[in-house]
């Protein structure tokens, strides 16, 4: 055994498991108080959204999809509660935008987990109702961190696979903060402050990676408030082959990693099915199954 590896192996596990806000002085998205506002931002913004087809985003009731996504192992140690590898392994989703709502039904080897989230109004305000409930085996959880958990990551895939769209029309702060480059792509860089943030939280940084030569968002960094094991965290996706279908684009393929108190990769996955408008009602995703036109699988692709 190489002792000094395994040393240094249990330091940064160590270390990882401390309060993540302890390195928030010197956080890449400092939860500063947002900017009053910046035209050029808003602009830039408004051109990825139509960019990413918000015309016939409009136009869909329900998003039917299936994802298939491996784990770095590391990254369960670190936080087991947001991996959920005994029950996070493939999944089938359910989204209606209109109504801000995600349902997720996870299956692994420890069996069957299921997720249903909704955000209160399309601008995150609406009747100010936020819900979130969580099955295991079809016996309801009433774990206050797991809620926490399954709402932030919930909300995140929201934002992960709609970009944004996920935040057309949402009451929002943003600032121009220069260029980046993503896997070849010179991209401008919006900071966005989201009120409220992702899952059960009441504010969250996001920055967009816009590409300037057709507008799609190819990378979102964003804080992780919304959990108490990750407050202080950044993290970042990167989106890969995308194609346009029903008249949006969608991130075939995703990469997540950590950026924030440490590097690290996370997660990769794909889309494996996708279809629209199907028509169901919010009552076939509000219970520990989809139910109705909401029950089967996503069409494969």
């Amino acid at each position: 055994m190489n002792i000094a590896h395994s040393a240094s192996r249990r330091a940064l596990l160590g270390a990882l498991t401390l309060p993540w806000l302890v390195g928030g002085c010197s956080t890449p998205l400092p939860l500063t108080p947002p900017p009053a506002g910046d035209a050029d931002a808003a602009t830039r913004l408004r051109e990825s959204v139509q960019a990413h087809g918000l015309d016939a985003y409009l136009q869909l009731t329900d998003i039917n999809l299936s994802y298939s996504g491996e784990w770095r192992p590391l990254v369960n140690r670190i936080q087991p509660g947001v991996v959920d590898a005994g029950f996070r392994g493939s999944s089938q989703e359910r989204l209606m935008p209109r109504a801000g709502i995600i349902a997720q039904a996870y299956t692994g080897p420890m069996g069957r987990k299921h997720v249903v989230w909704r955000r209160g109004g399309r601008d995150g305000r609406g009747d100010g109702v936020c819900d979130v409930a969580v099955w295991f085996n079809g016996t309801p959880s009433t774990d206050t961190t797991v809620q926490d958990a399954a709402a932030l990551v919930a909300e995140g895939y929201g934002l992960f696979l709609l970009g944004p769209l996920w935040l057309a029309e949402r009451n929002l702060r943003m600032r121009m903060a220069g260029t980046e480059r993503v896997d070849g792509h010179t991209c401008d860089v919006i900071d966005v402050w989201m009120t409220p943030g992702l899952g059960r939280v009441a504010t969250d940084r996001v920055a967009l990676c816009i590409d300037r030569t057709d507008g799609l968002v190819r990378r979102v960094r964003f804080t992780l408030e919304g959990l108490a094991s990750t407050r202080g965290a950044v993290a970042e996706v990167d989106t890969f082959a995308h194609e346009r279908r029903f008249g949006v684009m969608w991130p075939m393929r995703s990469h997540e990693r950590i950026v924030h108190p440490i590097a690290l990769p996370a997660h990769d996955w794909r889309i494996t099915g996708l279809d629209v408008n199907r028509g169901y009602a919010a009552s076939d995703l509000s219970g520990a199954s989809f139910t109705g036109a909401a029950a089967a699988p996503a069409r494969s692709i």
